[in-house]
């Protein structure tokens, strides 16, 4: 029982972020108010909101340069990075676009939260970091990919009689 555990340890941790990062795109796309270079609840006006007190407000002065195209972007890389970890495609690849996104947000928006164990992105930061180790070992296409490059379903069961 511990053994198959600690097998399926990350797959919470898989589904919580990835349903997360979908809905959070998803969010944004829907929200025209967002997706706006100005006005209240606008990605512009957030940015503006932060820019003094970030830590890289080089980051925010490159988002407020086309902030729509931004909000755009961090949008569909939310999605993108979701899919890839709820599938479990390019797990690896997908957790790292995570934990970039999270790191530019808590670098420009949740910086100036205080105390730092406040600020959500820190967080997202650090759960996305044991799956760019480990990747989706289980449950996966990752894991279909790599059963059949080594012979499929067929040989996984003989290396287990012979072991």
């Amino acid at each position: 029982m511990r053994a198959r555990a600690a097998r399926y340890a990350l797959l919470p941790l898989r589904i919580f972020l990835g349903a997360t990062f979908v809905y959070a795109g998803l969010d944004k796309l829907t929200d025209p108010a967002f997706l706006s270079a100005s006005g209240p609840g606008s990605i512009g006006e957030l940015m503006r909101g932060v820019r003094d007190t970030s830590a890289v407000p080089e980051l925010v002065d490159l988002a407020l340069r086309s902030p729509v195209a931004f909000a755009l972007a961090i949008a569909v890389g939310e999605i993108a990075v979701g899919v890839g970890v709820l599938a479990g495609f390019l797990t690896r690849l997908a957790a790292l676009g995570g934990l970039l996104i999270s790191l530019s947000l808590w670098l420009t928006v949740s910086w100036q939260v205080s105390p730092y164990y406040y600020g959500n992105d820190l967080a997202y930061l650090m759960a996305w970091t044991p799956l760019v180790l480990a990747g989706a070992p289980y449950w996966s296409v990752d894991a279909l990919i790599r059963s059949a490059r080594s012979g499929g379903p067929a040989r996984l069961r003989r290396s287990r009689r012979t072991a």
